[in-house]
């Protein structure tokens, strides 16, 4: 068994992959802006290469619309947005960062496995294809002068991840009996360290955190005075918000910013309270630059004060997290956070967390309040484990 799933290479999983769009390292922020709402990408690649000396291309990073927002919230970025928006995108990458690492088609699953444990996010990976000496020269002339090129130096690439690695190994589940059905708890991958801000604290002072749950691929968790969980304030939901939702981290509360994201477009109360306190902060430079399109506002445009966000609204009467929602594949609110229970079993989380297109599980008591949470990290430690084991099964 352990032959079978070792013997394949990270060309195996990224059959079918699309080619990464690509961004310079000389470029500004509002270029990659630009770039991140004009493709359908998460994220994008940032590369240092010359197309014109025969020198290798690398991708030294990737930015997604998250990096952007967080930096608009700066101190320092919220007088001038459209100031800050001509900054270097490597204000955005991370230094000495092992984000990203290049690997070749041939690299083996378990040295893929290795290098995403050590904190490598994205692997990027050469497609294998084949160019005439004309094709390739053709592709590369338009490479060299289009914006979000595929090509780097004749090459196309692409990403495979953590959510590829896992997919894989679900794939070929029934290979790890008994471990599937063991319970998170059971296998010691809970993690009790996590992010997370107070519903009535300002959004502002999440700021930091929601950068670190992009490197971690988490998210921060919105708590009450009794640390039950409320929702989340995730990349993934920030960035469908677009770089606008700067204004609203910046001036509402926490629980205020749930609901600014919570309702498939921001209602109309709440983006009038946002503009009335950058008049009132006198930033009127974010005011001007990230003025809200009438067309993106919710059609729930007047919430009464009963219909605003409670500490309790994301739970059901009883005081318990609504299961049929959280364990639903059908995201009802865009900002409820995906839950399981400690007795979860790791092949029924590992389906949660793919069906909602997420890279962790926030883990909760029957009260909600917060035990810890699991990632994609977390399960890939006890596969490398087992394939370790089945390995030395296999040679005794």
């Amino acid at each position: 068994m352990a032959a079978h799933l070792l013997a394949h290479e990270v060309a195996d999983l990224c059959l079918g992959k699309p080619p990464l769009r690509s961004l310079a390292v000389s470029a500004t922020i509002g270029e990659a802006l630009a770039s991140l709402k004009s493709c359908k990408e998460n994220c994008i690649s940032v590369w240092d290469c010359d197309h014109f000396k025969n020198v290798d291309c690398i991708c030294v990073g990737k930015i997604c619309m998250v990096d952007i927002i967080c930096f608009l919230c700066k101190i320092e970025n919220v007088n001038s947005p459209s100031l800050a928006l001509k900054s270097p995108v490597t204000a955005l990458l991370p230094k000495d960062s092992v984000l990203v690492r290049h690997v070749q088609p041939s690299t083996s699953l378990l040295e893929a496995i290795d290098l995403i444990l050590q904190g490598a996010q994205n692997l990027v990976v050469p497609i294998e294809t084949r160019f005439s000496g004309s094709s390739r020269r053709k592709l590369l002339q338009k490479s060299s002068s289009t914006r979000g090129c595929t090509l780097h130096n004749g090459r196309e690439f692409c990403w495979l991840t953590q959510e590829d690695v896992i997919r894989y190994f679900l794939s070929s589940i029934g290979l790890f009996s008994p471990l599937p059905t063991a319970s998170i708890d059971a296998l010691g991958i809970i993690s009790m360290e996590f992010l997370s801000i107070g519903y009535h604290s300002s959004a502002s002072l999440a700021t930091e955190a929601i950068s670190r749950s992009l490197v971690d691929q988490t998210s921060v968790a919105i708590v009450d005075e009794d640390g039950a969980l409320i929702g989340e304030i995730s990349p993934f939901t920030l960035a469908c918000c677009g770089e606008t939702v700067a204004a609203a981290i910046t001036t509402l509360t926490a629980g205020e910013l749930l609901a600014y994201i919570d309702c498939g477009g921001p209602p109309e109360d709440i983006v009038r309270v946002v503009k009335e306190r950058l008049k009132e902060r006198n930033l009127e430079g974010m005011l001007e630059e990230f003025e809200i399109d009438p067309s993106d506002i919710s059609s729930n445009s007047s919430l009464s004060d009963e219909e605003l966000p409670s500490p309790t609204s994301s739970r059901s009467s009883g005081g318990r997290y609504n299961k049929s929602s959280s364990y639903s594949a059908r995201m009802v609110r865009r900002a409820e956070a995906i839950v399981c229970y400690p007795g979860s079993s790791l092949v029924a989380v590992m389906v949660q967390a793919i069906a909602h297109r997420v890279n962790y599980v926030w883990v909760i008591e029957e009260d909600c309040s917060v035990v810890g949470i699991v990632t994609f990290a977390n399960m890939l430690e006890v596969f490398r484990d087992q394939l370790e084991s089945m390995m030395l099964g296999h040679f005794d």
